[in-house]
């Protein structure tokens, strides 16, 4: 099973199968999600959205739809642009992603499958602006426990009006931060890892530095 988008090492499940011969599109230049994908043998044509991702968070019941609603506009944004440019070569799936990190989370100790956030004290972390923003987030986040939200959008043609439809799920997953020294995380904000991460930190690899 090998294509131009699905790779020779591909799982061999009925999902990955599906897109065989398809054309697939990643609406972000991340290389992180590039390698996500890679991972799992798919090998998207990468087209980044030029949506503002300006939504308000505070405009949501339920924060953790913010980052679905993000990545389903920008999936849209790729799709619609995509096939305005080419109408005989639509894609056939645009995938798209935004994370968030919520702080001062609860740590669970059953279920996580329901949110496992307090009412008070949360806020939002996305990429921080500086170095200095970076710091003060890891100083928040240290000792403690955030949640770390993804959204996920899929978008794909159908010949019903507007065309497509969108299939979307969200992420969640805890992480504890060990009590670090305030040396060790100013080192960390300095390396510039997270300067362009939500939150302001890697886990990929900063789990060994300053994550329990």
């Amino acid at each position: 099973m090998t294509s131009k988008h699905i790779l020779p090492h591909a799982l061999q499940v009925p999902a990955i199968k599906k897109l065989s011969g398809k054309k697939i599109i990643l609406a972000s230049n991340s290389p992180r999600r590039k390698e996500i994908l890679h991972t799992y043998g798919i090998a998207p044509d990468i087209v980044p959205s030029t949506f503002e991702e300006n939504l308000a968070p505070g405009s949501f019941d339920d924060i953790h739809e913010y980052p679905v609603a993000t990545a389903t506009h920008k999936a849209v944004e790729v799709y619609e642009r995509l096939v305005e440019q080419d109408p005989d070569n639509a894609p056939d799936v645009v995938i798209s992603a935004d994370t968030v990190v919520l702080t001062h989370a609860q740590p669970s100790t059953s279920d996580v499958s329901y949110s496992v956030l307090p009412e008070t004290n949360q806020e939002l972390l996305e990429k921080p602006s500086s170095k200095e923003d970076n710091l003060r987030m890891l100083l928040d986040l240290n000792g403690g426990v955030c949640e770390v939200v993804t959204g996920v959008a899929l978008v794909y043609p159908i010949l019903s009006a507007p065309g497509y439809a969108i299939k979307s799920i969200d992420e969640r997953s805890l992480v504890y931060f060990a009590d670090n020294p305030k040396h060790v995380v100013e080192a960390y904000a300095d390396s510039g890892e997270g300067v362009d991460r939500a939150g302001g930190f890697a886990i990929q690899v900063c789990h060994s530095v300053i994550i329990s």
